[in-house]
C-alpha cells in the first residue's frame, strides 16, 4: 500500500468516525475467516458496520479529529489485529451485544475499547456495561416518565377529592 492510498484511507476513516461517534475497537486476530464473515453478517443483520484497519491508521484518523485518546494509548488498544464496529447514538449499545451474542460460539472477538460520544472506555470488562446502555430516547422517555408520575398524581387526587366533596355537599343539601 503506497502513501496515497494510506492518506485516503485515513480520510475516509476520519470521516466515517466524524459521521459515526459511537465505535468499538475490537481484536479479532485468530478467527477464521468464515468466523470474520459471520461477524461482519451479524453486525450488518443489526445495523452495525465493521471493517478491518491497520492501527496506524486507525490513530492517524482519530488524531485527524482532535480527539483525546490518550487512555487508548495507555493500553493495548492499538496492538495485534484492529476491527472497528461503527454504530450511531441511538444504537450505541448494539456492538456490544453483537459482541457477547457472538461470543456464545467463538471466544473473540474482544473488546479493546470503544468511544462514545467521545467518552472513551477500555478494557473488555466493559462489554457487559456497554451492553446495557440505553439509547437517548429511551433515557428522555424515561425522564419525562419520571416528571409527569407526581403532576399526574396530584391531578388525580385533586379530581377524586372534588367528586367525593361535592357529592358529600350535594347529600347534606338534600337533608
Amino acid at each position: 500500500m503506497n502513501r496515497e492510498e494510506k492518506l485516503q484511507i485515513i480520510n475516509d476513516l476520519t470521516a466515517k468516525l466524524k459521521e459515526n461517534n459511537v465505535f468499538y475497537i475490537t481484536d479479532a486476530a485468530g478467527l477464521s475467516v468464515a468466523d470474520v464473515n459471520d461477524l461482519r453478517r451479524a453486525c450488518f443483520n443489526k445495523g452495525v458496520e465493521y471493517k478491518l484497519y491497520k492501527n496506524t491508521l486507525i490513530q492517524k484518523a482519530l488524531e485527524n479529529l482532535g480527539a483525546d485518546v490518550s487512555d487508548f494509548e495507555g493500553g493495548k488498544v492499538f496492538a495485534g489485529q484492529s476491527g472497528i464496529m461503527f454504530a450511531t447514538e441511538e444504537t450505541a449499545s448494539i456492538p456490544a451485544k453483537v459482541i457477547k451474542e457472538f461470543r456464545k460460539t467463538n471466544e473473540k472477538p474482544i473488546l479493546k475499547g470503544a468511544s462514545i460520544d467521545f467518552d472513551l472506555f477500555v478494557g473488555d470488562d466493559k462489554v457487559d456495561t456497554l451492553s446495557k446502555l440505553k439509547s437517548k430516547a429511551e433515557l428522555i422517555g424515561e425522564v419525562i416518565g419520571l416528571l409527569q408520575s407526581p403532576a399526574k398524581n396530584v391531578i388525580s387526587a385533586l379530581s377524586s377529592g372534588g367528586d367525593n366533596l361535592a357529592g358529600i355537599i350535594k347529600t347534606l343539601s338534600e337533608r
